[in-house]
């Protein structure tokens, strides 16, 4: 193990964050530059090495958390980087982005603040990258088999890179105009730098795979002739239907899904454009939904310049320490301070919107609520507690529903959905149709990144198999797998 009283002597520290009043001038990443190095060893230091390493079974990509810590204490970062990426293709995306579900079911976290495995893990990783040991794999031989992947979100590339060091030909179709779906446009820059998308796609590159954008599968080119072209197809398409809130005003202008209003900021960051055609600046922005996605929402609006920013949930506020009912190691429902939340605004909780009121040219001025409370597992509104609140930018930040149909990639495919409506596969993520198989939230669902990166590995097994008639390439979870909750 690390330091074998590494648990007993040092507390739990994490990244620091820039101060507020600097990073809201501008969209870099939240964290000061650096302030990882100096703590992780003795961060890593903590972790016990336990007999039973309760963080794989968080953890859906099976990292080798306690191997990579060890070698992170004794700073042997090129060991630790291969040990991270054994399991994870994309560390650099899940050491920001991943809630840390590895976190909730570390040991350490029965009785101490679990060890900081996500902060490891993106020292590890940046760390790797500056060392250059972060080489492209292309494969010795090719295969003769050629795979196309659509979507280039996180289940689509990790798909793609086991295929191709597989030695297939991989070419990846995204809609959008540049590669990283979600990750690209739906992830606000503060939050991770879109240079680190760019450095691993350029990796990918040199090892063989194709990228096409700007063709969307179903509408730019049919789905029937795509199979037809190659011999095997990954649908990786996300879960990209947005949740709607039919009430009386939806119609206003002014009110927006998340995913209409966060990658337009993206791509002013991009260079697309000066200003965002969709600008949260002089205006009382209200963010319906507490999730992630909100709180990106939330943080982007204050960067944007707004005058005052309110995130209603209808849920009530979660408790700062575990329920008795979401015991370890499970993953708990707790009150989450992001950093967008440091930021300023105000959080609303057990309410919801009743309608949406308007100017006499169709702009949204007032957003109507009521509080809720949850009696024997239904919802009830609390007479008496009306009011309305300023609301001239609406952004609904409430999850999203499936796999868009409308395109006509479902059904050009001829692909079966499951009861939940995501498309249904089998226990090599095959779908109905011979030689398509789907990955990621279009067959699981909305879920987290950690679990896409996974499916995308577990998906590229399936195709190689179905392509070779065997298949080396890990497995790590089956279609049939879920979060460890309760």
């Amino acid at each position: 193990m690390a330091d074998p009283k590494g648990f007993l002597n040092h507390g739990r520290e994490v990244a620091r964050t820039r101060p507020v009043d600097e990073r809201l001038r501008d969209w870099n990443e939240v964290y000061v530059p650096g302030s990882l190095l100096p703590i992780i060893s003795k961060q890593a230091g903590r972790c016990m090495d336990c007999g039973i390493p309760f963080c794989h079974n968080g953890c859906p990509l099976g990292n080798l958390i306690p191997e990579w810590n060890d070698f992170a204490y004794r700073e042997d970062w090129s060991a630790a980087s291969e040990r991270l990426h054994a399991t994870n293709n994309f560390p650099e995306f899940t050491g920001r982005l991943c809630p840390a579900p590895c976190e909730s079911a570390c040991v350490l976290g029965i009785n101490q603040p679990a060890v900081t495995i996500k902060n490891v893990e993106v020292a590890i990783i940046d760390k790797a990258w500056e060392g250059g040991s972060v080489a492209a794999q292309a494969p010795e031989r090719l295969s003769g088999k050629t795979v196309a992947v659509v979507g280039s979100g996180p289940a689509g590339l990790a798909a793609a890179q086991q295929l191709t060091r597989a030695g297939h030909t991989v070419a990846v179709y995204e809609r959008a105009d540049r590669i990283g779906g979600l990750l690209r446009y739906g992830i606000p820059e503060f939050k991770m730098e879109k240079r680190h998308i760019n450095r691993r796609i350029e990796q990918m590159r040199s090892e063989g795979t194709k990228f096409r954008t700007g063709v969307e599968i179903g509408r730019d080119m049919d789905a029937a002739k795509l199979r037809k072209r190659y011999d095997a197809v990954v649908v990786a398409a996300g879960a990209t239907v947005s949740r709607d809130l039919p009430v009386p005003g939806r119609d206003l202008n002014g009110i927006h899904f998340a995913m209409e209003y966060l990658p337009l900021a993206n791509k002013v960051q991009e260079g697309d454009y000066v200003a965002p055609p969709l600008t949260a600046q002089g205006k009382h922005v209200v963010v319906i939904g507490g999730g992630d996605t909100g709180a990106d929402c939330v943080g982007t609006a204050h960067r944007q310049g707004a005058a005052s920013v309110t995130q209603l949930e209808i849920m009530p506020r979660p408790g700062d320490d575990r329920a008795p009912g979401q015991p370890w190691p499970t993953f708990p429902m707790l009150y989450k301070v992001t950093s967008a939340h440091e930021e300023g605004g105000e959080r609303v909780y057990s309410v919801s919107t009743t309608h949406f009121e308007g100017d006499e040219d169709g702009n949204v001025q007032f957003l109507h609520l009521i509080e809720v409370e949850f009696t024997d597992g239904k919802l009830t509104q609390k007479p008496g507690t009306e009011r309305k609140i300023p609301a001239q930018l609406v952004t609904l930040a409430m999850g999203f529903t499936g796999t868009d149909q409308e395109n006509g990639l479902v059904a050009q495919f001829g692909l079966e959905l499951d009861a939940r409506g995501n498309i249904a596969r089998d226990a090599d993520f095959h779908t109905n149709v011979p030689g398509v198989f789907v990955a990621g939230d279009a067959g699981r669902g909305q879920s987290l990144i950690v679990w896409a990166i996974a499916e995308g590995r577990s998906a590229a097994r399936g195709v190689d198999r179905f392509l070779t008639g065997a298949s080396e390439l890990p497995a790590p979870i089956r279609p049939t797998d879920r979060a460890l909750t309760v």
